[in-house]
């Protein structure tokens, strides 16, 4: 019976920046977001509305500083955030 070597798989794994999925609700200040359009710090505290099935945070673009856009999830939604 051999081992695998796996030290080619390891240093792939620690390249990558570690992904996360948490509810909008948990979405914290500094996380990152990425979509098709670019990637996206949050600068605001999440909110909900609709009897809190509706959550909403309000973001920034990190390509072009300055543009911002209130993002919005079903509560129930994961999304995917990189760690800052």
């Amino acid at each position: 019976m051999s081992l695998r070597d796996t030290s080619c798989m390891a240093k792939s794994r620690e390249q990558k920046e570690p992904e996360v999925q948490v509810y909008p609700m948990e979405l914290q200040l500094g996380q990152l977001l990425a979509d098709e359009r670019s990637d996206w710090k949050v600068i605001g505290r999440p909110y909900s509305t609709a009897a809190g099935k509706t959550v909403h945070v309000r973001v920034e673009s990190m390509k072009n500083p300055g543009v911002t856009e209130i993002r919005s999830w079903g509560a129930h939604e994961r999304v995917s955030v990189k760690r800052a």
